[in-house]
């Protein structure tokens, strides 16, 4: 498969397909006029442009007022990104590096950075020939651009720096050699096109979302379980309570329910209890307002990467360059923080039903196993799910309610949306393992209701868990069986 860079609009689910099908990507014939024409313009400017301008002809930062010689103006954008590669801490997974690289190229086509084609194009085959420079997490506030991970992400243009390639880290410029591909002598304002930018933030926001959606649609159906399981009742399902108060997730939340048990045995059999706990009564006003705030952060973050946020901005038709602000994090910082708390409170409901199971009501034994005293059975998975809910509860203090002015107070407010960006995945991450361990316990429980069925995709999904994950009698070693349930949650096809 090969997509296309083009000015066209690109969803996340395109994103996705390009990732997951390994798709090659290529610059269409409209971004090539556009990246080619806006360098045309930005170097006939340098003869005449008879002023300072931000980034092109000055320095950087609180250097704004420093003018540079013509003669220098390459050493300038080399030195900006060796200077700027100041990045530490852990480094960002390889998946979403490739991402940055894809919003880099997409970012850079738009003909409104100044960029070379043959940088754009270097970005381009880095993505199609899985070469990934080391990007680190920690380094960027989210102001003026990610300009600690984009210096890194840059680097290997100019020979410099480290990739990963064909799973060993090595430098840039040894495979540069394999490649025969010679580092690129940056021109006036690329350093800037390159660095400034939100693709850290994008990478890490696309990401997020994209396995958001998946556990969202996962915590519906292992809530169902657990419903069954725990002889739950479909009253807070059924859409006569939604219409009352129709917020879209909650009335989705209620319908999908409906067709998740639709068949079921469980359901419909006859209830002692009047009510159940609020973690499942309430599940479609919860899950409801995740869904909710996911696809509002998935607007969010769509319109980002169809942006070009870099600084200053050059417009060829209009014959201007103008130093703004579109690099700044904030209008994804936010939303992402947003997600971070939706994410975590589905983790948090979780926990609840996990609890809910194993509390040895409603004829479910105690920690589901049969001889508990000299079995703890299902203890521990359930300290192990709270623990991580509060780690999350941790990790969603927004980090967009923080600022620290740098560069001499030139870049006075910023968004650290970097940061926002990194703990989103560490929150998304918890989910699934939280979600995994309400599954683990589900299934368990649902045995116990034997000889009774639930519906036929429950059924389905059960049958398919159990391949991978056995009924436990007595207590074994359980680490293995949660990591399996895990990577249960990465299969798609009842989603």
């Amino acid at each position: 498969m090969i997509h296309r860079i083009s000015p066209k609009h690109i969803t996340l689910e395109n994103l996705k397909e390009i990732i997951d099908s390994h798709a090659r990507i290529e610059l269409s014939p409209e971004s090539v006029e556009a990246i080619v024409k806006c360098r045309k313009y930005l170097d006939s400017k340098m003869d005449d442009i008879g002023r300072p301008v931000y980034g092109v002809t000055t320095g950087f930062g609180s250097l704004y007022n420093v003018t540079i010689p013509k003669e220098d103006l390459s050493q300038l954008q080399h030195n900006l990104v060796m200077s700027h590669a100041c990045g530490t801490g852990e480094t960002v997974r390889p998946e979403i590096v490739k991402i940055m690289l894809l919003l880099k190229v997409q970012n850079l086509s738009y003909g409104h950075s100044g960029a070379q084609l043959v940088t754009v194009q270097r970005l381009v085959d880095m993505f199609n020939n899985d070469i990934l420079p080391v990007v680190y997490q920690q380094g960027s506030l989210g102001a003026s651009g990610d300009l600690a991970p984009l210096a890194h992400l840059s680097l290997p243009l100019i020979g410099l720096g480290e990739v990963l390639y064909k799973g060993a880290v090595r430098p840039a410029a040894e495979v540069w050699k394999e490649f025969g591909w010679e580092p690129i002598r940056l021109q006036s304002k690329e350093g800037l096109a390159l660095l400034n930018g939100t693709q850290f933030m994008s990478a890490h926001a696309v990401w997020s979302v994209l396995k958001s959606m998946r556990l969202s649609r996962w915590a519906d159906l292992i809530g169902a379980m657990s419903l069954e399981a725990y002889d739950g009742r479909i009253e807070p399902f059924l859409p006569l309570t939604h219409l009352l108060r129709p917020h879209g997730g909650q009335i989705e939340t209620g319908k999908r329910f409906m067709e998740i048990l639709e068949g079921s045995e469980l359901i419909q059999r006859p209830k002692e209890h009047v009510q159940d706990p609020y973690s499942f009564r309430c599940i479609p006003q919860v899950h409801g307002a995740v869904k909710d705030n996911i696809n509002y952060v998935k607007s969010v973050i769509e319109n980002e990467i169809n942006s070009a946020t870099d600084n200053p901005n050059v417009f060829p038709d209009e014959d201007m360059v103008i130093s703004a602000g579109n690099f700044h994090g904030e209008p994804i910082a936010i939303p992402m923080d947003s997600l971070a708390i939706a994410m975590s409170e589905l983790s948090s409901i979780s926990e609840r039903r996990t609890y809910q199971l194993i509390h040895g009501l409603r004829g479910l034994p105690k920690y589901l196993v049969a001889k508990s005293g000299l079995n703890s059975g299902f203890m521990i998975p359930q300290y192990t799910a709270a623990s991580i809910v509060s780690q999350n509860k941790g990790l969603c203090w927004p980090a967009s309610c923080d600022s620290i002015p740098s560069s001499q107070g030139q870049e006075d407010h910023v968004s650290m949306g970097s940061n926002a960006a990194t703990k989103l995945v560490r929150v998304v991450d918890n989910v699934e393992r939280v979600l995994a361990i309400e599954l683990f316990n589900a299934a368990q429980a649902l045995e116990f209701r034997r000889p009774a069925k639930s519906s036929p995709l429950l059924e389905r999904i059960f049958a398919d868990y159990r391949k991978e994950v056995p009924f436990i009698d007595v207590d074994t070693y359980m680490h293995p069986l949660i990591e399996k349930s895990i990577t249960f949650l990465r299969n798609e096809q009842y989603i």
